[in-house]
């Protein structure tokens, strides 16, 4: 048995690029950041920041489209999936992506909903403060739409 989980705590690093496949299906990319902070020898204080590649699927990206902008702190859970393709000069390349199976938006809605209209549609899918999506159990297109943005 194996297991293949991860959970991040971050801040949104731009605001979330949606696209459509040709099936309906949406699919949301964007940037998360992590830090952390430590003291070294010298007694200097140290942050360290590393960047994840958020993927989102159906409904989560949905919600992505509509409410996650750049700056917001969420809570990622979901499993890392590393994927290569080749570029333009026909180079392999390789990606290590999360795919995002549930989120919670953080923080308190003043700090993060734009327009009060938003925040009443959140509290329909969670409570006010910090809304939480659900992605169903379901495997992700295989093929050409899985391509790089």
């Amino acid at each position: 048995m194996s297991v293949n989980k991860v959970i991040l705590i971050g801040n949104v690093g731009k605001d979330p690029e949606v696209r459509h496949l040709d099936s309906g299906v949406a699919v949301a990319n964007f940037p998360l950041a992590t830090s952390e902070s430590y003291n070294s020898k010298s007694g200097e204080r140290v942050t360290t920041t590393e960047w994840h590649n958020i993927v989102l699927w159906r409904g989560l990206a949905e919600v992505a489209e509509k409410y996650v902008t750049k700056g917001r702190q969420l809570y990622i859970e979901g499993r890392i999936r590393t994927r290569s393709y080749d570029d333009k000069d026909g180079n392999k390349r390789y990606v290590t992506e999360i795919y995002g199976d549930q989120m919670t938006m953080l923080g308190n809605r003043a700090d993060n909903m734009g327009s009060p209209d938003q925040g009443g549609a959140m509290q329909n899918s969670g409570s006010a403060s910090t809304p939480q999506v659900s992605q169903p159990d379901i495997e992700e297109p295989e093929g050409d739409e899985d391509l790089p943005f």
